[in-house]
């Protein structure tokens, strides 16, 4: 943009630049789309819009198995994974990787040519392959039926997104895997990261040295953190590596979300996931291997009692990680948007420059979604 004066500017309390949450500034827009930041003093006062509360990037949620009572499990197609999206970006999460969990060969093929068939369609960000090459003592709702060593037939799904481009995030358990094939999934361009597993932080740190570089879920379905064994959930904290975590008051106790935030190595390598199922804008209950999942005050339950995903949206998650863990919003912004944008090699995505104007979420004091439509101030 050559010429401030042609444009209107929006003049948040705060702006989230990807990095700094700002004072002053001024965002440029022209024809639905923002253009450059400025200072807000330095601009004409008429064309100035004032915006009350935080105007950031929205949200990138890179494990969302469902929404709008699609679940990509029970229908691996485009069309789930354009509801899922379209769902979740009522919510304020305009970008989402599409995970399935462990099932049957077939629906990891049919779940790959959706990915394809998905490419540049708006939210959908690629793939997460989350199983089935887990652990079975760690599989938590993942079907045990489904679970199985590395095999050939997901090297080749993995090779053939790759090859046309799709961003691939594949959930293994370092026991799963035989020397060399993780190496084999990094040389690809995937991201390999390390869940569902019950294995020793040692067996983990060959993983990594392997080229892993990310967990999945940290402390679920994780062998745990004790005083002579580290475990997985050690491991991760211990390591460069970027983990995920949901943040939804169920699945992680708040001190323990703390704890391990405080406790990495490197800053800016923790990031918020959903875990979402079809729950989130959609119905109180959904089918899965079966069995029904029902939304029981705020958990997703399935037969044999366990948590089954969760029903929590990234806005709900941010808020929750400033307003009850005492998280300095700078940081869970972060989480929320920079963290994962960097992960998926879309830095992009983090910045409010150069952006539909539906790509940015409007927060109020307390951190939650304004109902304000941003094209409203126009």
């Amino acid at each position: 943009m050559t010429d401030p004066s042609a444009a209107i500017w929006l003049c948040p309390e705060r702006l989230f630049d990807g990095k700094t949450l700002r004072t002053g500034m001024a965002l440029g827009v022209e024809r639905g789309r923002t253009t450059v930041t400025r200072e807000a003093a330095s601009l004409p006062a008429a064309q100035r819009r004032a915006v009350k509360g935080t105007l950031t990037p929205g949200f990138i949620d890179l494990q969302v198995n469902g929404g709008g009572d699609a679940l990509l499990n029970a229908a691996p197609t485009v069309a789930s994974m354009v509801t899922m999206a379209a769902a979740h970006r009522r919510f304020g999460t305009v970008g989402i990787l599409p995970t399935l969990i462990t099932d049957a060969p077939h629906v990891l093929a049919a779940a790959t040519e959706a990915a394809i068939s998905a490419t540049g369609m708006t939210g959908i960000l690629g793939l997460h392959i989350e199983g089935p090459h887990l652990s079975l003592p760690r599989r938590g709702t993942h079907s045990a039926a489904w679970v199985r060593p590395f095999e050939a037939a997901t090297m080749a799904h993995v090779e053939r997104l790759r090859a046309e481009g799709i961003f691939v995030k594949i959930t293994v358990a370092p026991e799963a895997m035989a020397k060399g094939q993780i190496a084999a999934l990094v040389a690809t361009g995937a991201v390999v990261s390390i869940g569902h597993s019950d294995t020793t932080a040692e067996h983990v740190r060959a993983a990594l040295d392997e080229g892993a570089s990310c967990f999945t879920h940290l402390f679920n379905a994780m062998s745990p953190m004790l005083n002579r064994a580290p475990g997985v959930t050690g491991a991760c904290i211990n390591s460069t590596a970027y983990a995920g975590i949901i943040c939804d008051g169920y699945h992680v106790a708040d001190e323990m979300i703390g704890l391990a935030i405080r406790a990495r190595p490197v800053p800016g390598r923790m990031f918020l996931v959903s875990d979402s199922m079809s729950t989130v804008g959609g119905s109180d209950r959904f089918m899965l291997y079966g069995q029904e999942v029902r939304l029981i005050e705020g958990r997703l339950m399935n037969g044999e009692g366990s948590l089954a995903g969760a029903h929590v949206t990234m806005a709900q998650s941010l808020a929750r990680l400033i307003t009850v863990l005492g998280i300095a919003p700078e940081m869970a912004l972060s989480m929320a948007i920079s963290t994962p944008a960097e992960l998926i090699r879309r830095p992009d995505m983090a910045d409010p420059q150069n952006r539909d104007l539906s790509d940015l979420v409007l927060l109020d004091d307390g951190w939650q979604i304004q109902s304000l439509s941003l094209q409203e101030i126009f």
